[in-house]
């Protein structure tokens, strides 16, 4: 099981934090770092620091980092325009010498939106425009060097693009969607998608949204074991019981309630459990949801569930 570390800075978080973790997952060997792509605090607390550009923090980690996997969980499409984000995104790969992965959605935060003046359409334009960009990006990074691209669609209209620059990685940076929907969701992932996500469900609900995906791989003629299968699932975990309690207190959660259900939470033997249930079941990543970035102890504990 590959494990990856994900976080939430739009809680509260400067660079420094977000270098702080990277760097301490890196030297533990976990094989990416992972950010969340949000503008606005989500429930109770103070903003702290207040949001940071996901594309932004990353070209720093960038140059700041050596090994580590870096990418976005998930960027939203409502954020920016495709012909920018495919740039940046090559960007920030370029930077990395080839470390960067795009997860991408439709964006679902409406006060976010309405707070930072982003347009915030209805469900269904919002799915349109991830499918066009999706069209858009990959059409971008995957025109020869010295040919232009073109583009006529519902939103975005381009023509005579030079394409550039290139991603360091080719074909492309690996491509990740996710979600529950059940007909959408599939079929894009099914057509741009490297890997499948399905963030904070049981083992059985990810493995029978898996199907959809699988199902959408048939009708395209894909082979579905070219798609990887992960699970995003928030951590808190500790052998001593205070320390357990400590850190579930510090996330704002109750062990004894939906941690304990609902996450990767426990002792470390528990914790390897539930890894290797998501483990048997064929999923093979988990995003480790990192929600206090000020517990550098918290990353050696989760460390030691890859052992």
């Amino acid at each position: 099981m590959e494990l990856r570390i994900f976080t939430e800075p739009q809680q509260g978080a400067r660079y420094a934090d977000l270098l702080a973790v990277a760097l301490r997952a890196e030297r533990l060997g976990f094989t990416a770092f992972f950010r969340s792509d949000h503008y606005q605090r989500m429930g109770e607390g103070s903003p702290g620091a207040g949001p940071s550009d996901a594309w932004v923090t990353l070209a720093g980690l960038a140059r700041d980092t050596s090994t580590i996997r870096l990418g976005t969980m998930v960027t939203a499409a409502t954020f920016r325009l495709p012909g920018p984000l495919a740039i940046a995104v090559a960007g920030v790969d370029d930077m990395s010498s080839g470390r960067v992965e795009l997860g991408i959605g439709a964006g679902w935060f409406d006060d976010e939106h309405t707070s930072y003046g982003i347009p915030f359409p209805g469900l269904g334009e919002r799915f349109d425009r991830l499918e066009e960009q999706l069209e858009v990006i990959t059409g971008l990074w995957a025109t020869p060097i010295g040919e232009t691209y073109d583009h006529e669609g519902r939103f975005y209209r381009l023509e005579d693009s030079p394409a550039l620059p290139k991603p360091a990685q080719s074909p492309r940076p690996p491509i990740i969607l996710g979600g529950f929907g059940a007909k959408r969701t599939p079929e894009l992932v099914a057509r741009f998608g490297d890997e499948y996500n399905v963030p904070f469900a049981d083992v059985e609900t990810t493995v029978a949204l898996g199907r959809n995906v699988d199902a959408a791989c048939a009708r395209l003629g894909r082979d579905p074991a070219t798609v990887v299968r992960s699970a995003a699932q928030v951590v808190c975990v500790a052998d001593d019981p205070a320390e357990l309690r400590r850190r579930a207190q510090g996330i704002g959660r109750s062990y004894d309630d939906d941690l304990a259900l609902n996450g990767i939470a426990g002792s470390i033997e528990q914790a390897r459990e539930k890894v290797g249930a998501f483990e048997e079941a064929g999923i093979e990543r988990l995003y480790l949801q990192v929600l206090d970035l000020t517990d550098l102890d918290h990353l050696d504990e989760l460390a030691r569930l890859g052992a």
